[in-house]
């Protein structure tokens, strides 16, 4: 079977779990059950679309298939900012905070956080891309001391409220935060598809784009723009999922055994749907919310990254 055939099977399976999630067990009074679990799908499909997304496009950028968006910070970045208002002002002020008002808050500093750090650092010529993921990886490790700081030292009622933040949840998706959120992912989609046509070129490593004729600075620039904007949106709609970019972004390779970028992105994009779609629908028949979904995704996620990391060092 061919990458083409392959993707479509993803994309028809996908289709199958999202009516099966819209339709399975439901009764009573769909005018208020169906809309809630539609909200739900959407948001499972922007956010799973949107790490899958940007991943991919990550790791061509970085030529390394065990790295994820969240090296750059970003993830321990949101957890300071929720952790901060606590701290400062108490939790009631964030759950009387609108939540437009904080998902823009929190948006609007991460890719501040990304811009910033991107102009620092391409400031200079030649600058090695992996010196820019070891300053995301230390500014992410000063941020959790941060949040990890300020959590002892607030009250352990106010200390829930965040611990609520520190995992994906899709039970609580807010409509009007679901339309900003399609609306930004829509409009980085449009400006990245001018940028697609260099990825499989990228792939080849910086060297040989150059020589090909690509700008290299240039695109990778906007590029990384491209995925910080798509994690900090995702983040901040639901909250952190750490493994899911690495896991379904390998899948995809595994399975789709092909390089180019237009079928490398839909696939993963299918598989991550199928994965947060299935996975929330395990959450919810067989262990009845006991659970939450990025607790499964993030175990999975990372037993799979050991498995990379040997297998890796198998290889050298």
């Amino acid at each position: 079977m061919g990458y083409k055939a392959k993707t479509g099977v993803l994309a028809i399976i996908a289709a199958i779990l999202i009516v099966l999630f819209l339709f399975i067990d439901l009764s009573g009074n769909w005018d208020y059950a169906l809309p809630r679990r539609i909200k739900k799908v959407l948001a499972i499909m922007l956010t799973g679309g949107a790490i899958a997304f940007a991943t991919t496009v990550f790791q061509t950028i970085t030529n390394n298939r065990i790295l994820t968006p969240s090296i750059l910070g970003l993830d321990s970045l949101y957890m300071l900012i929720q952790t901060f208002v606590i701290f400062i002002f108490g939790s009631a002020t964030l759950t009387m905070m609108n939540s437009n008002v904080n998902f823009v808050i929190s948006v609007g500093l991460m890719i501040l956080f990304s811009g910033v750090l991107y102009k620092l650092l391409f400031k200079r010529e030649q600058q090695n891309i992996y010196f820019l993921l070891l300053i995301g990886l230390i500014f992410g490790t000063l941020f959790q001391s941060l949040s990890s700081f300020m959590q002892v030292l607030i009250d352990p009622n106010e200390f829930q409220i965040v611990q609520d933040k520190m995992f994906a949840s899709f039970n609580h998706i807010n409509t009007d935060l679901l339309v900003i959120a399609s609306i930004s992912v829509f409009i980085v989609s449009v400006y990245f598809s001018r940028l697609t046509k260099y990825l499989d070129v990228l792939a080849l490593g910086r060297e040989q784009a150059i020589n090909l004729g690509v700008d290299y600075d240039y695109v990778v620039r906007r590029l990384l723009i491209v995925v910080a904007i798509l994690i900090s949106i995702s983040t901040a709609l639901v909250g952190p999922i750490t493994f899911l970019g690495l896991l379904v972004v390998n899948v995809t390779y595994e399975f789709l055994k092909t390089y180019q970028h237009k079928y490398l992105i839909l696939g993963s994009i299918f598989i991550s749907i199928i994965a947060l779609v299935g996975g929330q629908l395990i959450v919810e028949r067989v262990f009845t919310f006991s659970t939450t979904l990025s607790v499964i995704i993030n175990f999975i996620g990372g037993v799979y990254f050991i498995y990379l990391l040997l297998r890796e060092n198998r290889s050298w």
